[in-house]
């Protein structure tokens, strides 16, 4: 996929956005009532009425069979996750031109995913679903709750960039003149610097998996037997408590 557009640089920012072709937003739910638990991620259009958010929850409940306080839960949950979202929509976001390192470390049913690539955040054409359905192809997954739990975690690394983005140039607003804006570029959560795509690949794609001399990082997956499911579940349960 070609680029369509490039983010703004320190002297000309560009408005808030998730550099995906679909501007979605990664909701996360996790939420317990009285000993029952209901967990779930999905990508959620902020252009949707918000009349929807309820819609969707006593559906969720319906489907589910869940005890009716889930429908004020869920619904609370989708709705401060998108205000937290539109808190960003029009301000400005300062990037440049660079990659940065995507990392998966899943386990969706029996399914353990583990990989390491880089993204380009100028290629406002990348579609995380169409990456995942894709690799879930490539490697032959056939779980169907696999693909989406790849695409949400990759939205969920790219909002939180995004947002990282933000306030580098809220604070490149605050420097004085004439120093160099390039210093102010928020690392991701990763902690590595962000990397220039062209100069160091020369090349325009959303994915970068391998460079001469770089480490190379090759996908695992694993498929985990029942009982090794039910120890790390039990695991799990044990954390959240």
């Amino acid at each position: 996929m070609k680029p369509h557009s490039a983010w703004g640089s320190l002297k000309n920012p560009v408005k808030f956005k998730i550099p995906t072709s679909e501007n979605l937003v990664p909701i996360r739910l996790d939420i317990e009532i009285d000993g029952q638990r209901f967990r779930d991620a999905f990508s959620w259009n902020p252009n949707d009425p918000d009349s929807e958010v309820v819609v969707f929850a006593k559906r969720t409940v319906k489907d589910l069979k869940l005890p009716p306080a889930f429908i004020t839960q869920i619904a609370q949950s989708i709705q401060s996750q998108l205000t937290e979202f539109r808190s960003y929509e029009g301000q400005d976001m300062h990037t440049g031109e660079r990659v940065v390192p995507i990392k998966l470390d899943l386990r969706v049913n029996h399914t353990v995913i583990k990989d390491h690539f880089f993204w380009d955040l100028n290629n406002f054409e990348s579609d995380p679903e169409e990456f995942a359905r894709t690799f879930c192809k490539d490697m032959g997954i056939e779980d169907p709750e696999v693909g989406p739990a790849i695409a949400i975690s990759i939205r969920e690394q790219l909002y939180e960039i995004a947002i990282q983005s933000v306030a580098s140039a809220k604070e490149s607003r605050a420097i004085k003149k004439g120093r160099r804006g390039t210093e102010h570029l928020s690392a991701n959560k990763t902690g590595l610097p962000a990397l220039d795509l062209v100069k160091l690949f020369g090349i325009r794609s959303s994915v970068v998996r391998k460079r001469r001399d770089w480490d190379v990082y090759e996908p695992i997956v694993d498929i985990l037997s029942n009982e090794e499911v039910d120890a790390l579940e039990a695991r799990e349960e044990r954390i959240a408590r």
